[in-house]
């Protein structure tokens, strides 16, 4: 078994941080008027997922801790879709990227589930 040494090597982590730079393509062409709301937010949110597993990794020596940051990365995504949604229903996206990004946070939603479930395993 292969010792994981950074977050950066986590799938959960590279999915995360990919689908955040995918938001902050795709907002680029956002109304102006959104630019200090649904532009802001959903790149805020999208980036969080990636920072709080990051910090989660780094506390994972208190399984707590490690839990409470995959939690709030958990909940980042979700908020991250409900953006998604937004941008879908203004007419800024397309179904098409609607769908594939929302599948790929549910994807990271599972995973950080999974991770969570399984906090001990990942102590040091």
């Amino acid at each position: 078994m292969e010792i994981i040494k950074s977050h950066r090597e986590l799938k959960v982590y590279q999915l995360a941080f990919s689908n955040a730079m995918k938001i902050c393509s795709v907002s680029k062409s956002f109304p102006k008027e959104e630019t200090y709301s649904l532009t802001d937010q959903i790149r805020r949110s999208s980036r969080s997922v990636c920072s709080n597993i990051a910090e989660a990794f780094r506390r994972r020596k208190y399984p707590k801790s490690f839990s409470s940051k995959l939690n709030e990365s958990e909940a980042e995504a979700a908020e991250t879709q409900n953006w998604l949604d937004f941008a879908l229903e203004c007419n800024y996206i397309s179904i098409e990227t609607h769908e594939l990004i929302d599948k790929e946070y549910e994807n990271i939603i599972g995973m950080l589930v999974n991770m969570q479930r399984h906090a001990d395993k990942w102590g040091i």
